[in-house]
């Protein structure tokens, strides 16, 4: 197996020695991640301490990353991993490049005098969500594992502690680009943007500031995907700081995150979200405002700084041609729709009307739609009664491959926010949880059309439900 540095030399990372643990303890592992980096055939106990900083990947030494981030709007020079660690990168049996990072394994120097722990119920979510956002589809990090580390946290009470190893193609952020800039290391820039070309954007070279470009737009691009999914699953960030943005295209941050279940463009649950910034509807906007930001620090590459801005402001004017085009899209396969035309827009805002006012439930109500053209494989899932008008016109303009093109874009389970609280609180409660096997299984396969326990499929978000950050 190869290890290696990630970002070697670079100016963004610090050396730094992850707490120690006197009782590391593997919790939670996804086995198909372990087989896939090369780290199966290592014993639970040895896992355990690679995983939560106590034992060293190779001969790599911890680093902490340094980074900016316009957090709700408010600009901060300097951010960096205040609780986390990159213990280095491994290249997978893919062949593919992953950088490990443990969250929650101690304080750093830019830890602002927070302890630079993590409490288990956080970590539950990140490994639960990352999990199931690869069976829906959508680009993420992925949880490798939960340790505890026998030692309790103090948040709003004593709680048990564990450190996440989170696994990214690259942890490089908008922040980071931001962070470069402030600190006006244009060679730095230079050589990070060289590393991600290589490594993420299929070899491309980055030499030239027509090269900064086209990476800049396959950046937005992958950005659009990506919100375009979340919205395609209803899922809702709640945290989109630019320092929460890899330019990878990987979601990354499932603190206050949560899934839509009643239909509502203005769905927020982040606690922290007071105004509604990153609300569902609000994010293809907040994903433009970010690109934006990024390209502000690369603006200092330019030596014609007008000519730099020019090139720039007319990539990024393509986000919204191309969010718009994929958002069409994305609204035709949940709908069965294999061309969009002109009038489909008032049938979609026809829908989304009265599953606003009905508040019905944004995956059920797919789901049902896709279900009755898969001839009923699951039992409990009816078309709303409300819709019965509207089912009419569109069974009249549906296509013909109808039931393929939804049973692809409409998950029949998602990681339902009830359950997630459900399985947290079992792991605070008795530090195990007999049913999220089964669970975890499932939502694997999600647009897998059979019959499931009515808990999973449920639209039971508690009235004021709230997400925390978990610091």
């Amino acid at each position: 197996m190869t290890y290696f540095q990630p970002y070697k030399g670079s100016t963004l990372l610090f050396d730094e020695q992850p707490a120690r643990f006197t009782q590391p303890r593997l919790l939670l592992v996804n086995a198909p991640l372990l087989k896939k980096l090369g780290l199966a055939e290592n014993s639970t106990d040895h896992l355990a301490e690679l995983l939560s900083g106590q034992r060293k990947l190779g001969d790599i030494a911890p680093m902490s990353l340094a980074y900016s981030g316009h957090q709700f709007g408010q600009f901060n020079p300097l951010l960096g991993d205040g609780r986390a660690h990159l213990i280095g990168g491994i290249k997978g049996l893919d062949g593919t490049q992953y950088d490990l990072h443990l969250k929650g394994s101690g304080a750093t120097r830019f830890s602002r005098g927070g302890d630079g722990f993590c409490a288990l119920g956080p970590a539950v979510r990140e490994f639960v969500m990352s999990q199931a956002m690869v069976g829906l589809g959508v680009p993420t990090t992925e949880c490798l594992s939960v340790v505890t580390t026998g030692e309790q946290v103090y948040r709003q009470g004593q709680t048990p502690g564990a450190v996440v190893c989170r696994v990214a193609q690259s942890h490089i952020r908008v922040g980071t680009m931001q962070y470069l800039a402030t600190q006006q290391d244009n060679e730095a820039i230079w050589q990070l943007l060289k590393l991600l070309g290589a490594q993420l954007f299929d070899g491309l070279e980055v030499n030239t500031e027509r090269d900064v470009i086209e990476l800049f737009r396959e950046v937005c691009e992958r950005l659009v995907d990506l919100v375009v999914d979340w919205m395609r699953v209803g899922f809702i960030h709640g945290v989109m700081n630019t320092d929460n943005i890899l330019l990878s295209g990987e979601t990354i941050d499932y603190g206050p995150c949560a899934m839509m279940e009643k239909f509502n463009f203005n769905a927020v649950f982040s606690s922290i979200d007071r105004q509604g910034r990153y609300a569902f509807g609000n994010q293809p906007n907040i994903m433009n405002w970010n690109c934006a930001r990024l390209a502000e620090s690369l603006l200092v590459l330019w030596q014609d700084e007008q000519q730099g801005l020019e090139a720039l402001s007319h990539t990024l004017a393509e986000f919204s041609e191309s969010f718009n085009r994929k958002y069409k899209d994305m609204w035709a396969a949940k709908l069965g729709i294999d061309e969009w035309h002109e009038a489909d827009d008032i049938l979609l805002g026809d829908l989304l009307k009265l599953m606003t006012e009905h508040e019905l439930d944004f995956t059920n109500t797919f789901a049902a739609l896709t279900n009755s053209l898969l001839g009923h494989p699951n039992k409990t899932l009816r078309i709303p009664s409300e819709l019965e008008s509207w089912q009419q016109r569109w069974q009249q303009r549906r296509a013909a491959d109808a039931a393929h093109l939804m049973s692809q874009a409409n998950p029949i389970l998602i990681p339902r926010n009830a359950l997630v609280e459900a399985e947290i609180e079992q792991f605070n409660q008795h530090g195990a949880s007999h049913t999220l096997a089964a669970w975890l299984n499932a939502l694997t396969t999600p647009y897998e059309y059979k019959d499931y326990p009515e808990a999973w499929m449920s639209s039971s978000t508690p009235e004021h439900y709230q997400t925390f950050c978990g610091t």
